[in-house]
């Protein structure tokens, strides 16, 4: 669809690199569950009640003023492909992305907001920012969430705050997130120790996709585990810490890397760069992991910047993700093309 070659045609915002942060928080997230007054959950509807909501969020986003430059998306017009590719953008989650009829997403043209219709709830509300930048992804999507307010009833309860379908929502309905690439813990053996010890903060530790998913090239989401009995100022101020501590860990992690096994850590890094400069198949696991020490590489200056930055290998991850491909051959792809036409890609990115 255009709009989704629209999208490959442009890196996404969220990860482009604008502050000394960026190489190692890599996004802030904002996501708001909200949910309309005597309207079952999603989980509980029927096909009526999704219909309502759908058709209820359709006409207030293409009549109100509430996201500027959005569009849109009925998931039901979209292909498997077309929608995994919305999951690898961060845009809908993957058990959204299996929804049919009456199942939508609003998204603004910078990918910096989508709004997911019918997903576990009936709105989820999402900002998406590069970096460290909660506090301006809460902003922005506060002012989202008072617009909305003012066109539905949410339901809401004095006692328990905005009811969702998923208990540990309640309260704020906030989830506050941040993904970070964390190698030199892992090459070090302390991330195990440094998610013990966050878990013990109310803190939650998933994968790049985040609940269910794996840990893919080095880089984990944490967010809030609960949102009832907490201000919003306070859920974000508190992973925002957290994440802090998580970047100075890395960093001294990186120092020690540096310090005590460069060469070690010099090859690992180059033998990344030839194997994807040079392969002829890899698989979306194993390319995400090498380009993981391109980033190590970059950030230790053992990479000339001038030839690989951030944004360049922010923009390769993108692209070499399975719905990235498919969408970009316009066609279903078998596991073995995709590995191929992943590494033909990846060696003209590099070359």
């Amino acid at each position: 669809m255009q709009i989704i070659q629209k999208l490959i045609d442009r890196t996404n915002n969220s990860l482009n690199i604008n502050s000394l942060l960026d190489n190692i928080v890599i996004s802030s997230r904002i996501r708001l569950a909200r949910n309309i007054e005597e309207i079952p959950f999603t989980s509980n509807s029927n096909k009526d009640d999704r219909k309502k909501i759908f058709n209820l969020a359709k006409d207030i986003f293409d009549s109100k003023d509430i996201i500027k430059d959005s569009v849109f998306i009925d998931l039901g017009d979209y292909t498997q492909i077309e929608r995994l590719f919305l999951v690898e953008r961060h845009l809908v989650s993957q058990e959204h992305s299996k929804g049919g009829e009456n199942y939508g997403v609003v998204i603004n043209d910078t990918e910096t907001i989508s709004i997911m219709i019918n997903e576990e709830d009936h709105f989820r509300l999402q900002a998406l920012h590069s970096g460290l930048q909660l506090f301006s992804s809460w902003k922005l999507i506060d002012e989202i969430d008072e617009k909305l307010s003012k066109e539905v009833n949410y339901a809401f309860s004095p006692l328990f705050g905005y009811l969702t379908a998923c208990p540990t929502n309640l309260g704020t309905g906030m989830r506050a997130s941040v993904m970070l690439h964390l190698p030199a813990l892992i090459l070090t053996k302390q991330i195990n120790k440094i998610i013990a010890s966050v878990s013990k903060m109310d803190v939650i530790v998933r994968g790049l996709y985040g609940e269910g998913s794996k840990v893919l090239g080095d880089i984990f989401q944490i967010s809030n585990q609960g949102a009832f009995g907490f201000k919003e100022e306070d859920i974000v101020k508190k992973i925002e810490e957290i994440a802090k501590y998580i970047v100075e860990c890395e960093k001294t992690a990186r120092e020690y890397l540096l310090k005590e096994s460069r060469q070690v850590i010099e090859d690992k890094i180059w033998r990344a760069y030839g194997i994807l400069k040079h392969c002829r198949t890899i698989s979306s696991a194993e390319s995400l992991s090498l380009i993981s020490f391109l980033r190590l590489g970059v950030d230790l200056k053992i990479m000339p910047k001038s030839d690989i930055d951030f944004n360049f290998l922010n923009r390769m991850m993108l692209l070499i993700q399975p719905g990235h491909l498919q969408n970009i051959e316009k066609r279903r792809l078998d596991i073995k093309n995709r590995d191929i036409l992943r590494a033909d890609l990846i060696r003209k990115m590099l070359n």
